[in-house]
């Protein structure tokens, strides 16, 4: 394990039904022997995160049952069919209102403790780190894990809606965004398909 860092929440959104992909929620895909929402909201801890919200909404009853994440908080997001927005500010709200706020997605299991250690060393004061995954033409594009530092929650929080996340505020503030290429950890892919099933390895 890294080096504690006790200014950051981790927030683990895991709210979808996994819809496209039609195997029920993506929290219960079964990944390392656990499930992916044990996995990675594991993982965010190991990075360096001094806890983890995880925010469930599709099959939460199910989820929990079938999970162990006692060493986590679980919230429960009513709303989760709005989209990714309300599960947004539930994490947001479920986070101590000092830290900041890494925003993570549970269909990425590619996800690292050593991606989340990263973007908590790279991260500055006032700004966005984010993590930055090279295509196949060597552009950079960013992807998540998404470090909010904590001046930055509150406007972040209130532009979210529909299946908006953070996407409508970081649109508007681009300057705030640095990024930290993590491309050596994975692409940083979206498990959304079943053509992509492969990424639990």
């Amino acid at each position: 394990m890294v080096s504690f860092l006790p200014s950051t929440t981790g927030v683990l959104l895991s709210a979808g039904a996994g819809t496209r992909l039609g195997r029920g929620p993506k929290a219960l895909l079964p990944f390392r022997g656990r499930t992916l929402v044990e996995v990675l909201a594991d993982v965010l801890l190991d990075g360096g995160c001094r806890e983890v919200v995880v925010v469930l909404g599709a099959g939460a009853g199910d989820v929990r049952g079938r999970t162990d994440l006692a060493r986590h908080t679980v919230v429960e997001n009513p709303a989760w069919a709005g989209g990714m927005g309300s599960s947004f500010q539930a994490g947001l709200d479920g986070a101590r209102q000092e830290d900041h706020v890494l925003v993570a997605l549970v269909d990425q299991p590619g996800l690292t403790a050593e991606t989340v250690a990263r973007l908590l060393r790279a991260h500055r004061p006032g700004r966005v780190t984010a993590a930055a995954y090279a295509d196949a033409s060597g552009q950079f594009r960013r992807g998540h894990p998404l470090l909010l530092d904590a001046s930055l929650r509150a406007e972040a929080a209130a532009s979210a809606g529909g299946d908006a996340g953070a996407r409508f505020f970081l649109q508007a503030h681009p300057e705030l965004i640095d990024l930290v290429d993590c491309s050596d950890q994975s692409g940083g892919e979206d498990l959304d398909t079943p053509d992509q099933l492969h990424l639990l390895g």
